[in-house]
């Protein structure tokens, strides 16, 4: 009996470690199918792991945001959240699911919702000052949200500095949606051209400017970045979704629209390109 009272423990400890082992493995296939951006079988490999910890809540909140599910989202970045209150990548994935559903909710909820997203974007930012895309969104917040619900362009010109310790170019940029929010639309476009020459070869640079420039009715000089930035990424897939984009917001090129977005969803694409929920949106919209 000794020796069984002995080995019991040491059972129980093997039979937890092997569970673990297995869960980092299934852990890492689900990371994959998320790269790949097949949520769903990601969802159905990380709802099926008996034991879950921080990470893979995470994961599994990350899929259901990129399939639109954001209730479900921050329902898993919550337990993400409880599993580490220190982890400013969770607190981060909940505010933008918070905003997610306040800015899809109804007029009685959204206003608590979009409460929980600032509070949880300012909680990530103070616990990784460094995390430029936790700031980012912390900006656009304040940017887009009226004073009530925390929100205001002052708040948002706070962040500027700090902004632009971490990446000047993307200062650029925050001064220019600062302008525009205010209307000064030539100080929008200098900015978003020292944006430019501060990163010439980043894509999303040229997709700002275009974009810029299609909004002002400014259709040939916004063609002519278009073209510059196929040079910098041929046959990129965002591309071809944010000029399609580009002209449906116009009215403009409604063929040449709906080729390019036919031809993005059968790109292979990847977490950071725009939703293929969206392109099919924009897609009924043609219709």
């Amino acid at each position: 009996m000794g020796a069984m009272r002995l080995l019991a423990p040491a059972l129980i400890g093997w039979f937890w470690a092997a569970i673990a082992a297995a869960g980092a493995g299934e852990l890492e296939r689900a990371r994959q199918l998320y790269q790949r951006t097949e949520y769903r079988e990601a969802i159905a490999l990380l709802s099926s792991l008996p034991v879950k910890d921080g990470p893979t809540w995470e994961l599994l909140g990350m899929a259901w945001y990129m399939e639109g599910e954001y209730k479900k989202a921050s329902q898993c970045f919550e337990k993400a959240v409880a599993a580490d209150p220190l982890n400013a990548r969770y607190h981060h994935w909940l505010g933008r699911a918070y905003g997610r559903r306040a800015e899809t909710s109804s007029f009685l909820t959204a206003p608590g919702l979009a409460r929980k997203a600032r509070e949880h974007f300012e909680r990530a930012v103070q616990l990784d000052p460094d995390n430029i895309e936790a700031v980012n969104d912390l900006f656009e917040y304040y940017l887009e949200a009226p004073g009530f619900l925390g929100g205001g362009l002052e708040r948002a010109a706070a962040l500027l500095e700090r902004i632009g310790r971490l990446d000047p170019a993307e200062r650029h940029y925050a001064e220019a949606r600062l302008a525009e929010k205010r209307r000064e639309f030539a100080r929008a476009e200098q900015h978003l051209r020292l944006a430019l020459e501060q990163a010439p070869r980043q894509l999303g640079r040229v997709i700002d400017l275009a974009r810029f420039l299609a909004k002002q009715r400014r259709f040939e000089e916004s063609e002519a970045l278009l073209a510059q930035a196929e040079k910098i990424a041929p046959g990129s897939a965002r591309l071809k979704f944010e000029r399609a984009a580009m002209y449906i917001q116009a009215g403009r090129n409604l063929d040449e629209a709906r080729r390019l977005l036919r031809e993005y969803l059968a790109s292979p694409l990847t977490p950071d390109d725009p939703p293929r929920r969206e392109a099919e949106r924009l897609l009924r919209q043609l219709s």
